[in-house]
């Protein structure tokens, strides 16, 4: 392996690692950034991701060794203290791990649909934790990928990927270019588009899955506080509703996506 200690922050070959706080600056270089020795692992293991460069400490090396050695071909592993991390980073990598990865090459909506009978369509959703929950949601139950609306956040972004716990990189997204125009490909590829909204008219969403089992289904949900567009919520074919007390407005849109999932495989 490429493994080399770091005897200096200032090192030429970390600039990357010390903009990792820009995401659009990963996003220029093709790059997204695994972050945790958990992510990164899934990252080493996945054959479909291209490891730039990683930088730990030796506890994260020792730990991560067997599926770095595995990899066909060896990235740079930089090694360095562990207070060296926020000097390099900005941040406080507990777990001293953190590595560059080459974004894989995009997806089509066209391809997406092909391969799934259960999607998650997000519309405006640019809090990257919430984008990051409802990846994971999705993994844990079972639809086969996600679309986004130009103005959701990047999936790719750090801190979507840790708080998805990876599921980022194995559940397929594409970005609707044709927004919100790719919604009418979809009903045409046989999917119900179901919009989840507290507005009325919405029926409630254990009597829709009653009778969307066994059918293409795409979940449509929206950015908290605003909510759906008025044009995405009335291109969808159902409006559904989660029940929930009448003092409270709305649920956060991960937990939401979780539940309406959680009813149409119960």
């Amino acid at each position: 392996m490429g493994l080399e200690r770091i005897s200096t922050v200032d090192d030429p070959r970390l600039s990357l690692y010390r903009s990792i706080s820009d995401p659009e600056l990963a996003r220029s270089h093709g790059l997204f950034v695994a972050e945790g020795r958990f992510v990164v692992r899934r990252v080493l293991e996945d054959a479909r991701y291209r490891v730039r460069s990683v930088l730990v400490n030796d506890a994260a090396y020792r730990d991560l060794s067997p599926a770095l050695e595995r990899l066909v071909v060896s990235p740079p592993i930089f090694l360095c203290e562990t207070a060296d991390f926020r000097a390099i980073t900005g941040f406080n990598l507990h777990r001293g791990c953190v590595a560059l990865v080459e974004r894989p090459a995009p997806i089509s909506v066209g391809e997406l649909i092909a391969t799934t009978d259960v999607l998650v369509v997000l519309d405006g959703v640019s809090n990257a934790d919430n984008i990051g929950g409802v990846f994971r949601n999705a993994a844990a139950f079972g639809a086969g990928g996600v679309v986004l609306s130009p103005a959701c956040a990047d999936p790719w972004y750090r801190k979507a990927i840790r708080t998805s716990m990876a599921a980022v990189l194995r559940v397929p997204f594409a970005y609707a270019d044709a927004w919100p125009g790719d919604l009418a490909r979809l009903r045409q590829s046989g999917f119900t588009l179901v919009a989840l909204t507290a507005r009325p008219p919405a029926e409630p969403l254990n009597a829709f899955a009653v009778r969307a089992r066994g059918s293409r289904v795409a979940i449509v949900a929206g950015a908290e506080g605003s909510g759906l567009a008025p044009e995405v919520e009335s291109a969808a074919d159902v409006r559904v509703r989660i029940p929930i007390a009448e003092d409270v407005d709305s649920l956060n849109v991960a937990v939401a996506v979780a539940i309406a999932l959680y009813a149409l495989r119960s």
